[in-house]
C-alpha cells in the first residue's frame, strides 16, 4: 500500500478496504502499525472525530486528530474541517463497549509517521504530489501527505498573473507541486516550474489559429490574455472587456527572441467554465534549475534549487 500521500488518495485502494471490512482485519492493521484512511462522519461536542466503519465504530480523540492540537499549536478547526471527509489513522486500541465494537484511532501518529519517513526526507527541487485544501488570496493550501498543511504563494502559482487562486484551482484538486525550500517546521512549495517553458507552451499554438483564452489584465497599451497557464499574449486595447472574461482570439505572430505572442481579439464573453485541468510538463523527478527564457531573449526567467 502506498503510504503518505495526500487524504484521500488510497481510501477506496483494495488493501485499504481489506484492513476496514472486520475487527479481525482491523487487529491486523494495528499488529503492522499501518497507516489506513477512512470516512469521517462527525466531529463531537468535545471534538472528537468518529469514523465510519463496517463493523463498528472509530473514534479519534481530540488530542489524537492531528499533530499541534493538544499543544495549542494547531487549532480546533482543521479537526471541525475533516467532517464528510477522508482521514488518515493509525490503529491503537479495540475494545467493545455495550455491545458495539469500537477501534481507538490515531491521526496524529499517522502524521507523525509521514513526518519522519517521508516530509523529512525532502528536499529543494523534489516533485511531489499534493492536493488543494483551500484558497486564500494570497495562496493555495494544499495537503502533502496524511493531511499535513504546505503553501504555495499565489506568485508562484503560474507564469500567468492571476487575482486569486481560484482562477487556477478549486478544492479537492489532486495537483503537482515543486519543494521550494525546507525549514525545520515547514515546507515552501511552488508551481509554475512544472507547467512549461516559454517556448514548450508556444509550441502548442501556430500563427495563424484562433483559439481561447481569458483576460488576465488590462493595460492602457493593451488587454493581457492568457492562452495556458505558463503563456500569455497581448491584444490591442478594447472597450467593454473585464479581467476574468473568456475571449476567442487570433494569433497573429509568435516571436520567441521577445518571448511575445501578438493577438487580436475576435469576441469577448463571459467565462463559465470551470477551472480547466493543468497540463504539467513535470510530474516526478527533481529539479535544480528551470529557465522559463527562449535562449533568443535577453530576458532571464529562472527558478534554482539549491
Amino acid at each position: 500500500m502506498k503510504k503518505y500521500l495526500p487524504e484521500g488518495k488510497i481510501f477506496n485502494s483494495p488493501e485499504n478496504r481489506y484492513y476496514l471490512q472486520s475487527e479481525r482485519t482491523m487487529a491486523e492493521a494495528m499488529a503492522q502499525g499501518l497507516i489506513l484512511e477512512g470516512h469521517a462522519v462527525l466531529c463531537d461536542s468535545e471534538h472528537n472525530i468518529i469514523v465510519e466503519l463496517p463493523f463498528g465504530k472509530g473514534i479519534i480523540p481530540r488530542s489524537e486528530g492531528a499533530i499541534g492540537i493538544q499543544e495549542g499549536k494547531t487549532k480546533d478547526i482543521a479537526l471541525l474541517s475533516r467532517v464528510n471527509k477522508t482521514v488518515c489513522f493509525k490503529v491503537t486500541d479495540i475494545v467493545h463497549e455495550k455491545g458495539e465494537v469500537i477501534c481507538r484511532l490515531s491521526r496524529r501518529l499517522a502524521q507523525e509517521e509521514c513526518i519522519e519517513r517521508y516530509i523529512s526526507t525532502l528536499t529543494s527541487g523534489d516533485v511531489i504530489p499534493a492536493k488543494v485544501t483551500h484558497l486564500e488570496p494570497f495562496g493555495c493550501f494544499v495537503d502533502i501527505g496524511c493531511g499535513l498543511p504546505s503553501l504555495i504563494p499565489i506568485d508562484a502559482i503560474s507564469v500567468s498573473r492571476i487575482t486569486h487562486p481560484n482562477d487556477r484551482f478549486f478544492n479537492g484538486q489532486d495537483i503537482y507541486a515543486v519543494v521550494k525550500s525546507c525549514d525545520e517546521d515547514r515546507i515552501c512549495l511552488s508551481h509554475k516550474e512544472l507547467l512549461g517553458t516559454w517556448e514548450e507552451n508556444a509550441a502548442l499554438f501556430s500563427t495563424g489559429e484562433t483559439v481561447g483564452g481569458i483576460v488576465r489584465s488590462i493595460e492602457p497599451y493593451g488587454i493581457f490574455i492568457e492562452l495556458a497557464p505558463n503563456l500569455a499574449g497581448l491584444a490591442e486595447p478594447r472597450e467593454n472587456v473585464r479581467v476574468g472574461q473568456a475571449a476567442s482570439v487570433y494569433i497573429k505572430a509568435l516571436i520567441p527572441e521577445k518571448m511575445k505572442v501578438k493577438l487580436i481579439i475576435v469576441d469577448v464573453f463571459e467565462n463559465s467554465v470551470f477551472p480547466s485541468k493543468i497540463n504539467y510538463f513535470i510530474t516526478s523527478g527533481r529539479l535544480t534549475k528551470w529557465v522559463y527564457s527562449t535562449n533568443e531573449c535577453y530576458k532571464n526567467i529562472c527558478s534554482e534549487f539549491v
